[in-house]
């Protein structure tokens, strides 16, 4: 695991999360809740399961004039391996571009 400094989760040019306190796990980058824009994540139906972190809810992630299916994801209960490092936290995968600093 590391932490970096500053990174933003860009969408078409659109920043959906800005944090100084990032997690990076496993080659995914995970923000803080909090650092979320309101309104940027959608329920979707999706889940899938990781060995060593529980069960994953997926979300659409909303620009406003698009929508990334499934493009982040959380885990509301994870293991307790995984628990310290991504528990209140939002993964993004898919289209979303991670911005380093």
């Amino acid at each position: 695991m590391t932490t970096t400094r500053q990174a933003r989760a860009v969408v078409d040019g659109v920043v959906v999360a800005e944090s100084n306190d990032v997690r990076v796990v496993a080659g995914v980058t995970y923000f803080p809740r909090d650092s979320v824009s309101c309104g940027a994540l959608v329920e979707s139906p999706t889940t899938s399961r990781s060995l060593w972190k529980g069960k994953a809810s997926y979300f659409h992630v909303d620009t406003g004039d698009d929508t990334k299916l499934d493009s982040a994801f959380v885990y509301d209960k994870p293991w307790p391996l995984a628990k310290r490092l991504i528990d209140g936290r939002v993964g993004f995968a898919g289209e979303v571009v991670i911005e380093q600093g």
